[in-house]
């Protein structure tokens, strides 16, 4: 409408004579420069609002996802705090039923018989050779029988637990009168073990929670250049392990 009012208005001057044909073409010619300027600015307007409605989804799009990865972070944070609480709840646990198993063996371990020892979630019980059997033997000695009966009916309660029996020698050999039954001290070792798992077996224990092994002179606690310290590597050894670890340490590779 302005355009076609500007045409008039000199299309009607034009025709009174009071300006000359080329001034009204040069009139006309800059009000149509005019136009066209303004119809770009326009276009370019239109672009410009084009492009902030584009930025503007953009941020909505992207305020939505950090939103969500909010949300997700806040469930992340609540479940490693639930699971730090239940880790807590189960540590206070163990070391409640590793100290009620320390106290039932108090009297043991302080004749010299036991030794408990602890690390990280595993508890192992050490019993002297001399206490369990004679010397390149593996019958139990009667004086073995009653401490691992006690030691038996303490681990009954551990139903979460694998108890790990293994044997330990010192470094001499097998002698020649013994080879016959025993070619090495591993035999020896795996012996002693299997008779101390059919022993806590006879008082209760379930034997599928028992795994026996030996390790003959390859695994020493002490120096086996002298006696002292020979002494201290016969030793039998029950461990109270974690079910899940022992399960995923033997279970088959893919």
């Amino acid at each position: 409408m302005k355009k076609t009012g500007s045409l008039v208005a000199l299309a009607a001057l034009a025709a009174s004579g009071c300006v000359s044909q080329g001034t009204f073409d040069e009139m006309q010619a800059a009000k149509n420069r005019e136009i066209q300027g303004l119809q770009s600015q326009r276009g370019t307007l239109e672009t410009q609002v084009q492009a902030l409605q584009s930025q503007k989804t953009d941020l909505e799009r992207e305020k939505s996802s950090l939103s969500d990865q909010e949300a997700e972070l806040r469930r992340q944070v609540q479940a490693l705090e639930q699971q730090k609480a239940q880790l807590e709840s189960a540590s206070r646990q163990k070391a409640t039923q590793y100290d009620s198993l320390i106290q039932n063996l108090t009297e043991e371990v302080k004749k010299g018989q036991l030794q408990v020892r602890q690390y990280k979630d595993m508890l192992t019980v050490d019993v002297a050779e001399q206490l369990l059997f004679d010397s390149g033997r593996a019958d139990l000695k009667e004086s073995g029988k009653a401490v691992l009966k006690k030691v038996g009916e303490a681990l009954k309660g551990y139903e979460d637990k694998v108890i790990r029996v293994v044997g330990h020698t010192d470094n001499i050999p097998i002698t020649k009168g013994l080879q016959k039954r025993f070619a090495s001290n591993w035999e020896l070792s795996v012996a002693r073990a299997t008779t101390v798992v059919r022993f806590l077996q006879d008082v209760g224990v379930p034997p599928e929670r028992m795994i026996a092994s030996g390790r003959a002179e390859y695994q020493p606690i002490s120096d086996n250049d002298t006696p002292e310290g020979r002494q201290k590597n016969r030793r039998t050894e029950i461990t109270l392990v974690d079910r899940n670890a022992v399960t995923e340490a033997t279970a088959p590779r893919p």
